[in-house]
């Protein structure tokens, strides 16, 4: 893998370890040739090259999360980074379980009480965040919020989680991502 190897380049007087929790910002701003690299992996990937989404989606996600964007299993994204980085540390925790294939005991389309496209504000370069958000809000009891996204959108879905929401998501066969969202 020399061909991925980036020059280390850690911010000066601080120790830069490359982990699930490290945010995607810090680490490309710490070492900005593990963008290329992070291309290689998933072209989920590639939208790091939008400004906007770079500022924003970038500042907030762990590698944990877009781990689960990019539909890579988390040690392989954090032994490749590291290993680029020049980091020979083997990252061995063990994978949680990302499949979303179990649907839960609350999801009935029949519930589904609001529809949000998504595609065309990330596409533009948005993040819909506060839209989520605010919509989110309106759902009643037994509501549910459906996201449609052409990837797991998992920064958005663990805030909104974090914010009393049970979340779900699915992949279709057209690689369309659908994100479900209840009240707890």
């Amino acid at each position: 893998m020399g061909k991925n190897r980036v020059e280390l380049k850690p911010a000066k007087g601080i120790e830069f370890e490359i982990t699930p929790d490290t945010r995607l910002g810090t680490l490309l701003k710490a070492h900005p040739g593990l963008e290329s690299v992070l291309v290689e992996l998933s072209p989920e990937f590639k939208r790091l090259r939008n400004p906007v989404l770079r500022r924003t989606i970038a500042r907030v996600a762990t590698l944990r999360q877009i781990a689960k964007t990019g539909n890579v299993p988390l040690a392989k994204l954090i032994n490749v980074l590291r290993q680029a980085a020049g980091d020979e540390k083997e990252f061995k925790e063990l994978e949680k379980n990302m499949s979303t294939s179990k649907i839960p005991e609350w999801f009935e389309l029949e519930k589904i009480a609001r529809r949000l496209d998504l595609r065309p504000i990330l596409e533009g370069g948005g993040h819909p965040i506060e839209q989520v958000v605010q919509e989110a809000r309106q759902l009643g009891a037994g509501e549910i919020l459906e996201l449609v996204t052409p990837f797991v959108p998992a920064p958005l879905l663990d805030l909104i989680q974090k914010q009393g929401y049970q979340v779900w998501h699915r992949t279709e066969e057209t690689g369309v991502v659908k994100s479900y969202i209840i009240p707890e």
